[in-house]
């Protein structure tokens, strides 16, 4: 009988943001050997670099991980277990294009990403059974490359069904990443989906912060519009709302969906409120960055175009998604907007 050890979990990770730095250095920590796929112009020219994971109990430093910027001879010389898809959304459809060659080689994805399109995508490039679903609803910021927070830990939801998932749970679980399993990819995705969609854009375009959208009568109202809408989509492709690893989504969705407004703002508003205070979201945050894409059209702009191919109206969606664009793009100033509710609310209900 061998007294050897056996192997780490061998773990590729695409993306070195708030997610991809806390997912891959925790894993990391716990004993896999992680491997992360950078851009050339986000590195130095080491081919190492520390991480460090700030967390509530303390912090965590990660010396000496592997970063490369060539996929193909990464993947030629080193076999992996599983990739970990942890880029935004916008940057899917690149990186997909940039693997084509060496696919044979690919482990399995992980698609950790914001939106419900993602996974097709991939394996519509890389064929069917590559990619495993999953959802992170911890909240995770970044300082800096290599270099995130833990705010708030909830966990990470992965789709089972597979040998593999099992394995992944287990390990990310004892990596202390709160793992849990669900059998139907869609009912996870769009689940997450829901949480993202919440004042996310509307954050961005009047640059207000999540409590003061859910506090003003008429922002609140439009968050209950685009957020009726998803539910429509959901409900006609037979998608089902599902709780999440910390993340009571069930109940906080059919509360603002049933409740009047009036007393849906008085309850579950000044609820959520208060939970997502003064932290700014993801959408803003790019939007101030100064980054000429934008999440939007995977989350708000997925409501739309799915909506599209079966038949329900998301006019509040299409307004929320064309608005950002162009202040992405730099084709509409955001002063319009900024602080100016009135202003958005007139384009939603023209549209509805």
């Amino acid at each position: 009988m061998s007294n050897n050890p056996p192997e780490p979990f061998k773990v590729l990770c695409f993306g070195m943001g708030a997610i991809g730095s806390y997912i891959g250095g925790s894993l990391a920590h716990a004993g896999c050997d992680v491997v992360f796929v950078e851009r050339p112009e986000a590195l130095i020219s080491d081919r190492f670099t520390n991480l460090r994971i700030v967390k509530p109990a303390g912090e965590t430093l990660i010396q000496r991980v592997e970063v490369s910027t060539d996929i193909g001879n990464l993947l030629t010389e080193k076999k992996f277990d599983v990739a970990i898809l942890a880029v935004k959304a916008f940057d899917t459809q690149g990186l997909v294009n940039s693997l084509d060659n060496p696919k044979t080689q690919l482990p399995p994805i992980l698609c950790l990403q914001n939106g419900v399109e993602n996974e097709q995508l991939i394996e519509e490039k890389l064929g069917k059974g590559k990619v495993i679903g999953g959802s992170i609803t911890s909240a995770v910021a970044r300082n800096g490359l290599g270099d995130v927070k833990l705010e708030r830990l909830r966990g990470v939801g992965i789709e089972t069904g597979t040998p593999l998932a099992e394995r992944l749970i287990e390990v990310f679980n004892q990596a202390g990443l709160n793992a849990k399993g669900y059998p139907v990819r869609a009912d996870m995705k769009w689940s997450k989906m829901l949480t993202n969609l919440l004042v996310n854009a509307s954050a961005a375009i009047l640059n207000w912060p999540p409590s003061k959208i859910l506090n003003n009568p008429v922002t609140y109202r439009i968050e209950v519009l685009q957020l009726r809408e998803a539910l429509a989509v959901m409900k006609k492709l037979g998608i089902h709302i599902i709780d999440l690893p910390g993340t009571p989504v069930k109940i906080l969705v059919t509360l603002l969906d049933v409740l009047p407004l009036n007393i849906g703002r008085g309850l579950i508003g000044r609820a959520l409120a208060k939970g997502r205070g003064e932290k700014m979201p993801s959408l803003h945050i790019d939007l101030q960055a100064g980054r000429t894409r934008s999440e939007v059209e995977f989350l708000n702009g997925a409501v739309v175009r799915l909506g599209e191919k079966i038949g329900v109206p998301t006019p509040v969606n299409r307004v929320l998604t064309n608005i950002l664009v162009d202040l992405t793009e730099g084709t509409q100033d955001k002063q319009k907007y900024s602080n100016h509710p009135e202003i958005l609310l007139k384009l939603v209900e023209a549209a509805s």
